[in-house]
């Protein structure tokens, strides 16, 4: 969190390259338009070709003659990131999944990444090797995951709002969102409400999308998720007038 209390990290090179591309469709850029984006957001350029050299050496970009997209596997945040916008509406019928994992993992890596797939798919940790959600979502596992998993559906023995709170945390990710909000009001240049954004969308991706009958009063989502889009627009708009036609796409 920053100095006024919302989860919001200080812009750097890295973070700008990534956020912009993570927002365009497709998800790369000429070199031009990443430097330019990135100095009028307030970066030094120099920062920012260094950041391009280590993001390429690290994985995160790939370079194709003078443009850089994203990897592989950030394309797949991309795309949980799309899915995150646009949360479910559909009627609850009260009963909850729950996914007992049968095959154990080989390693702590593989451990690791075994419970982000988890995390990803938006269930909480009941105890270790056991994960459950409401099923409102329609949840389906990769099938290298689904291998290793026994997934029921039922009905918890504790109240729904109650497991639901102790899982999901659902009125502290409003507080936080509330924050968010109010921080992307108050800020007047476009480098500050860059940094919102960047924190906003990695705030709604850990949206658990409950349904509205475990949500608590005043669920702040939907404001949520219509900030971080103006600010697309307002982005769009503002690369556009640095560059021309040579904008990304930005949705």
């Amino acid at each position: 969190m920053d100095s006024r209390g919302t989860p919001v990290r200080k812009l750097t090179a890295r973070s700008a390259i990534l956020s912009a591309l993570l927002g365009a469709h497709p998800a790369e850029a000429p070199v031009s338009w990443i430097v330019r984006v990135a100095v009028g957001l307030g970066l030094q350029e120099s920062a920012v070709r260094a950041a391009l050299t280590r993001m390429v050496a690290g994985g995160d970009l790939e370079r194709r003659d003078s443009a850089y997209r994203l990897a592989p596997r950030l394309i797949e945040r991309q795309h949980r990131q799309d899915e995150a916008m646009h949360p479910p509406t559909g009627a609850w019928d009260g009963t909850w999944r729950l996914a007992i994992v049968t095959v154990g993992a080989d390693d702590s890596t593989d451990r690791a990444a075994f419970r982000e797939v988890l995390r990803a798919k938006k269930f909480g940790e009941l105890r270790e090797g056991v994960w459950t959600r409401p099923d409102n979502l329609g949840t389906e596992f990769p099938a290298a995951a689904a291998r290793r998993l026994t997934v029921f559906t039922g009905h918890p023995g504790e109240p729904d709002g109650e497991l639901a709170e102790r899982l999901f945390r659902p009125d502290a990710w409003a507080g936080n969102a509330r924050l968010l909000l109010s921080a992307m009001a108050r800020a007047e240049f476009i480098g500050d409400r860059f940094e919102v954004a960047a924190a906003t969308v990695r705030h709604i991706l850990n949206d658990p999308m409950l349904p509205t009958e475990l949500l608590p009063p005043h669920w702040p989502g939907r404001e949520l998720r219509a900030s971080y889009l103006d600010f697309r627009a307002e982005f769009a708009e503002f690369a556009e007038a640095l560059m021309g036609s040579t904008v990304p796409r930005q949705r």
